[in-house]
């Protein structure tokens, strides 16, 4: 047991083994919820966790707490166990319940053997199959009745059999109980490949990292990392840690981390992520986040927190449950009672039918049904660089209508690019002002000055050097290249410098009006030439935005820049545009929106400025990029920073419902057939079972294809 505190009235989470299905989420969340000072449970099956709310801390609750779990035959592990039992997939036959399978089964066997060979020996060898099956079984419902929950498959089981035993239907007795074992050996496989799919994303973080230390390299435990240290990273090796690169190139395969299929190619100064693999340099990496809180563990965080908070169909489904299960227990009393009072059944007859009705009551397969399919959902959106807080922002995205978008950082780069190189002399061409204007810029970190230092590199061009370069204060950067005397000013500033040339004023206004900005190039205080520059639609703008309209989802860019700018990207881009907005404009505009029956609304964005407006909206989606405010703030993030990904979140949510909603039909369809044929005594105790089992192994598998989703229907 424990011997650690609660956090009181905060959330905590313990790893459960053993817990396979809708009726164990149930039998846990009944039983803990009857404990003094709880104040909130919510079980994951798929997760294999419970998350507790307690109004005190102290650690004889917890003990308690951990004590009626273990009594309800679950067992505690902690994170290193849990991880392992994600990634190592256990036998079946190697399982306890794999186990009573096998025992289970081969007693049935030799029962219907010796019944063969000997007609008269009796019906005791399925008798003794019955009870060596059904031990285990009376001992949870027992376990469970103790906490004050009756109505569990097991305490059910457990009248249907030796009911079966005592109306003398032993051979039926022990089939039941064998398929009641199989049943719940094949939940326990299907829940187990459900938690591997989702915890994939723990074993990216290597367990080791070369730490530099003096200029040599120590292996270390990852876990040990802190931020300001350095590590090396090889080629080949997974990334240990969130870090910025200070020494060297190479291509990363982000794939792990965000679903980009194609690496990347980082170098100085460029922020990298911890599971990523580097291909092909040798990396000096300085670690800016701990283990703790680094890209994976964050991303596990925001995945653990999402399957804990239920999706709306799943609260009304659970709700149905809690009184499905006690009606249907009342009509199995009323087909025992009833028919031999007012017709010529035997009592035998009734009662065995109402058995065969008590083994359908179980809710398991209605009840797994959704969090199955939003577990698998929101491991989908995981792996793809798509993190939802939750099923109810899962089932929220798909309901969307109008999505309103950022700018900068968001629908653009983030950063300026060259756009127009343009000389204005006869013998001054685009290429030689390119060349001298990146020589002025030489060592300077303004973001104009770095876009043109990058498009002449990329560009090929050989970069000539400034002596006695010095910055103009507000106006620009002068010095002096190949014997030149040469100035790079913002046109605003021309006028001190120069004359204007004819037809400047139209040309300066044409590429403004487009909403780039403009370095002019002089020498002698005569214009050379000019640069535009303007933060760009990010590759994938067009196509996401077109993604989005097939939907049938509307959008409209709310930014703060000014209103030129994001009407020329706007237009650009095709859609709505509006600029000059304060954070409180956006979030009006949201609530505007959302009064006039134009939502759901989604918000798209990346900065402080979008916190508001991210938590007016239905759904607040930050770009992976953005600020730590916006992650927070947001419901959802996009770890690949693509304006694509939106319509991604949307398409897997509703192909999320559309699961749902099949499995929904498919544990009522099963329940409401075998309800009313076990009623009319058409089929028996063991079809009745088989349709229970069935159907939630039938139904979690369903949720596992969602797994195979892929996003072609947005193409």
């Amino acid at each position: 047991m424990s011997d650690i505190p609660l956090a009181k009235n905060q959330p905590f989470t313990l790893r459960v083994q053993g817990m396979d299905c809708g009726g164990c989420e149930r039998k846990v969340e009944s039983a803990l919820k009857r404990l003094r000072y709880v104040e909130s449970v919510s079980a994951s099956a798929v997760a294999g966790s419970v998350q507790l709310t307690a109004q005190d801390g102290d650690v004889l609750l917890r003990q308690e707490i951990e004590s009626t779990i273990t009594a309800l035959g679950y067992r505690i592990i902690d994170e290193t166990s849990a991880a392992h039992d994600a990634g190592e997939a256990t036998p079946w036959w190697q399982s306890p319940k794999g186990r009573l399978v096998i025992v289970s089964g081969a007693l049935l066997t030799l029962a219907w053997v010796l019944k063969f060979v000997w007609p008269d020996l009796g019906t005791w060898p399925f008798v003794a199959a019955t009870v060596v099956g059904l031990v285990p079984i009376v001992q949870r419902a027992w376990q469970a009745l103790r906490l004050g929950n009756p109505f569990t498959i097991e305490m059910l089981m457990s009248i249907a059999a030796l009911g079966a035993l005592a109306i003398n239907a032993a051979a039926e007795a022990a089939v039941v109980v064998f398929l009641f074992a199989v049943g719940e050996m094949l939940e326990g496989v299907a829940a187990a490949q459900a938690r591997r799919s989702i915890s994939a994303l723990s074993k990216l973080t290597p367990s080791t990292a070369r730490l530099l230390e003096q200029g040599e390299a120590r292996e270390v435990s990852a876990a040990s990392l802190v931020p300001g240290q350095r590590v090396q990273v090889r080629p080949g090796d997974r990334l240990p840690c969130d870090g910025t690169i200070v020494d060297g190139r190479s291509h990363i395969d982000e794939s792990p981390v965000n679903g980009e299929s194609m690496p990347r190619e980082r170098e100085q100064g460029e922020s990298v992520f911890a599971g990523t693999v580097n291909l092909d340099g040798v990396l000096e990496v300085e670690v800016t986040r701990s283990a703790e809180n680094n890209t994976i563990a964050r991303v596990i965080k925001l995945v653990e927190e999402a399957q804990a908070a239920k999706a709306p169909v799943a609260r009304f489904i659970d709700r149905f449950a809690f009184f499905y299960m006690p009606a249907v227990v009342a009509v199995a009393l009323l087909v025992a009672i009833v028919p031999p009072l007012v017709s010529s059944m035997l009592w035998s007859e009734s009662i065995y039918r109402a058995l065969a009705l008590l083994l359908i009551a179980c809710p398991c397969a209605l009840v797994i049904s959704t969090p199955a399919a939003i577990a698998a959902g929101l491991s989908v959106g995981a792996r793809n660089g798509l993190l939802m807080k939750g099923g109810a922002v899962l089932e929220q995205l798909g309901k969307l209508k109008r999505v309103a978008l950022d700018k900068t950082g968001t629908l653009t780069a983030g950063m300026p690019t060259v756009t127009d190189v343009e000389g204005l002399e006869a013998d001054s061409s685009g290429a030689d002002v390119l060349r001298l204007a990146a020589a002025l810029e030489q060592g300077s970190s303004h973001p104009l000055a770095v876009a043109i230092g990058n498009y002449a590199r990329h560009q090929g061009v050989q970069v000539p050097a400034v002596q006695a370069g010095h910055a103009l204060s507000g106006q620009g950067v002068a010095g002096q290249v190949e014997g030149r005397e040469l100035m790079l000013v913002s046109p605003r500033y021309l006028q001190r410098f120069a004359a204007r040339p004819s037809g400047w004023d139209a040309r300066i206004e044409a590429l403004e009006t487009q909403g780039k900005s403009l370095a002019v190039l002089l020498e002698n205080e005569q214009p050379l030439g000019l640069i535009a520059l303007r933060d760009e639609p990010r590759e994938d703008a067009r196509s996401g935005l077109q993604a989005l309209e097939r939907l049938g989802v509307s959008v409209v860019m709310l930014s703060g820049d000014n209103a030129r700018t994001v009407a020329a990207i706007g237009e650009q881009l095709g859609i709505e545009a509006e600029g000059e907005l304060m954070p409180e404009d956006k979030a009006q505009r949201v609530r505007q929106w959302q009064a006039q029956g134009l939502g759901p609304v989604g918000k798209v964005g990346d900065g402080i400025n979008d916190a508001p407006a991210l938590a007016a909206a239905e759904v607040g989606i930050a770009m992976g990029s953005g600020t730590d405010v916006a992650l927070e703030t947001a419901d959802a993030a996009l770890l690949k920073n693509r304006v694509r990904g939106i319509a991604e979140m949307i398409s897997l949510s509703r192909a999320t419902m559309r699961n749902v909603k099949t499995n929904v039909v498919l544990a009522l369809g099963f329940k409401a057939f075998f309800l009313v044929s076990t009623a009319l005594g058409i089929t028996g105790m063991w079809v009745a079972v088989m349709a229970d089992t069935g159907a939630t192994v039938l139904v979690t598998l369903n949720a596992l294809y969602l797994l195979r989703y892929r996003f072609n229907d947005i193409s």
